[in-house]
């Protein structure tokens, strides 16, 4: 097993969708690494040849900013919304959707699950 800034990738499926593993690397990114460093996105993780991956390793320990760092960074940056009381950040405050999604209906991966009210019942009708 490859381990590439404190993740063990699969040694097993292609060198560009491995690299996916990586918090802050999606498949654009990866195909942007591999063709700048040089290696073929079609061989499989355990067939890089040790050179191979410490050019891959350098170029993503200096370009980008990856897992912890950007973790960090991004909860920085969420937490500033909060203390500044910004709309955005009231709204990570509340658990709600952030981005302007509807919320009388929907928005449960947000909310979590339904909370029944107890004691709540319809109007008599008259």
């Amino acid at each position: 097993m490859v381990r590439i800034a404190g993740v063990d990738l699969p040694s097993n499926k292609r060198v560009e969708v491995a690299l996916t593993y990586i918090y802050g690397i999606g498949s654009a990114t990866s195909k942007r690494i591999l063709s700048e460093t040089g290696v073929s996105p079609d061989i499989r993780m355990h067939e890089l040849s040790d050179e191979d991956l410490n050019r891959v390793r350098r170029a993503i320990e200096s370009d980008y900013k990856v897992e912890g760092a950007l973790r960090t960074e991004v909860s920085m940056n969420i937490k500033r919304l909060m203390d500044i009381a910004s709309y955005r950040g009231v709204r990570h405050r509340k658990g709600l959707p952030v981005r302007g999604q509807r919320t009388h209906t929907n928005a449960r991966t947000r909310k979590g699950p339904r909370r029944t009210v107890a004691g709540k019942k319809k109007a008599p009708r008259k």
